[in-house]
Parts: C-alpha cells; sequence; structure tokens
C-alpha cells in the first residue's frame, strides 16, 4: 500500500514509534540508519510515549507529514482497533505494530512482529519446523504474533508455559485457526517445563526478563532459545540456555526483521538490512 508517490521526495516525512514506557525503544536507531542509507534526509523518527487509551486522540491529532507509526507495548490492540484497514495476518492475531498512512489519509494496520519471529527463527536454523515440537512461554500480546510464526514455519505441538492457564484462552482459539494443538503447563511444574524444553526444537520466551528468571533453569534445557526481550539483555533465561551449550537469539534479531517490513512500507523501498543490522550493534 503506497504512502506517497515519490518516496524520495525532498518534502519533510515524519515517522514514530508510540508506546508507554518508550525511551528505551531502539526503533529510531534502526529506521533512521535506513532513511540516511536510502537517501531519505528529509525523513524523521522519533519515540512518543502513548497508551492504548492515548492512541486514538494522538494519531488523529498527527499532521499529514507523518506517513508511518511503530506501536509498541500497551497500544498494539488499540492500533489495531483504530485502523481503518487491517491485514487479515493483523486481524487473526488481534493486535497490530505498524500503521502506515495510505493515500487517502487514512491509516492502515499490519502485524509485522509475525516477520520478526519469522526473521529471528531463521537466525536460528529453526525456518522449517517440519512438525517439531515447540514450547512457548507466556501468553500475552508478543505470544500471539509468536504462535502465528511458529505456525507459519510448520511448528507441532506448542506447549504454553503460563501462569494461569485461563490467561492461554486467547492463544487457545488462535491456536485453532492455525490448526495447531495447543497445551499448557504450570510455571511451577519446572519437571515438566524442563522436559518439554528438552524436547522442543525451540523454545520462545515472551515474558518480561523478571518473569522468565524463576524458570530459567527449567529453560536451560532447551537447545535453542528466541528471547523476545532486549532490554536489559541478557536475561536470566539467555544466560541460563547459553551456558548449558545452546543458541541463544534476543529480541534485538527480532527487532530488526520486523523494522525491514516497516521501513519499506513507510518507504516504498528495499530496506538496507545491512545498515540497519549495523546501527543495532553500535
Amino acid at each position: 500500500m503506497s504512502v506517497t508517490s515519490d518516496p524520495a521526495s525532498s518534502r519533510v516525512r515524519r515517522a514514530a514509534v508510540l508506546g508507554s514506557p518508550i525511551g528505551h525503544s531502539r526503533s529510531p536507531d534502526l529506521h533512521l540508519a535506513a532513511y540516511r542509507a536510502l537517501g531519505l534526509a528529509h525523513w524523521t523518527y522519533e519515540r512518543m510515549e502513548c497508551t492504548a487509551e492515548a492512541l486514538p486522540a494522538l494519531v488523529d491529532g498527527l499532521d499529514d507529514s507523518y506517513i508511518g507509526l511503530s506501536v509498541t507495548m500497551p497500544a498494539k490492540v488499540a492500533a489495531l482497533r483504530h485502523a481503518a484497514t487491517v491485514t487479515d495476518r493483523a486481524r487473526l492475531v488481534g493486535s497490530a505494530n505498524t500503521l502506515v498512512r495510505t493515500d487517502s489519509g487514512r491509516w492502515h494496520a499490519d502485524c509485522t512482529d509475525i516477520d520478526g519471529v519469522t526473521g529471528a527463527l531463521a537466525e536460528l536454523g529453526v525456518a522449517d519446523l517440519a512438525g517439531e515440537s515447540v514450547v512457548l512461554v507466556g501468553a500475552g500480546g508478543t505470544a500471539r504474533p509468536a504462535l502465528a510464526a511458529l505456525a507459519s514455519a510448520g511448528s507441532g505441538p506448542v506447549t504454553v508455559i503460563v501462569r494461569d492457564a485461563s490467561r492461554a484462552d486467547g492463544l487457545r482459539r488462535l491456536a485453532a485457526d492455525l490448526g495447531v494443538a495447543l497445551t499448557t503447563l504450570p510455571f511451577e511444574a519446572s519437571a515438566e517445563v524442563s522436559a518439554a524444553c528438552a524436547r522442543s526444537a525451540v523454545v520462545v520466551s515472551t515474558v518480561p526478563a523478571e518473569a522468565a528468571a524463576g524458570i530459567a533453569p527449567a529453560i536451560a534445557a532447551a537447545p535453542r532459545l528466541l528471547d523476545a526481550i532486549y532490554h536489559p539483555w541478557p536475561t536470566p533465561a539467555a544466560v541460563a540456555v547459553a551456558d548449558a551449550g545452546g543458541q541463544v537469539v534476543g529480541g534485538l534479531v527480532m527487532l530488526l526483521n520486523q523494522a525491514i517490513t516497516q521501513v519499506e512500507a513507510f518507504t516504498g523501498l528495499p530496506a538496507p538490512r545491512a545498515r540497519m543490522a549495523a546501527a543495532l550493534a553500535d
């Protein structure tokens, strides 16, 4: 969906990341590196503190120089609801991390978080799961796009580690829509969690670092870990898996891959992946 007929125009274009808290976001590093590499010298990208409740008024108050918005927690569901049009995958997972202003001036929502997980799985060498079992830690907002990405990679049965089984109801419905078998285990079942992690192809943790700290010894049995967190880093779970000899990929890899799709949607140009990755290494 085109955002402008002349993406290399010298007119000022603005984009931003919305969320709360937002001060730690590395999205400006990625986007600004991309815009400069693409020769878009007049494009800007900023952080905006924004709750779910504040999103509609904030977005409606932006002038037409704003062509794209990245959306992080806790405003992803609000972004989906506020958009005029929505991709099928964003509707499926029930959240949007991307808003693109269309030629009509209205906002189009997508969930490039799915691309973030898909890219991180490829980094771990499990782009094709071929029916293998996986473990998903958490059932919050990041877990739904993670489950969609796992299903796209051909995942077999998924075990969700969650404090309260009722919190996984949304994931169960999504799993049914995706044709994925899903079971749950409580955080307290350390022996069962360890066994599930040991037989999995990959564990995807979507919970805050401190939330997974208590089960880090059980997660250590995993051969591969994708941890959605990048601040603070490394997480206790990442340390546990790495110390046990497993492969670990963190949230910055996810952030890079979801931002690549965003940059292309905002600018209409191929994203300069190498330059964006270099920006995260600085």
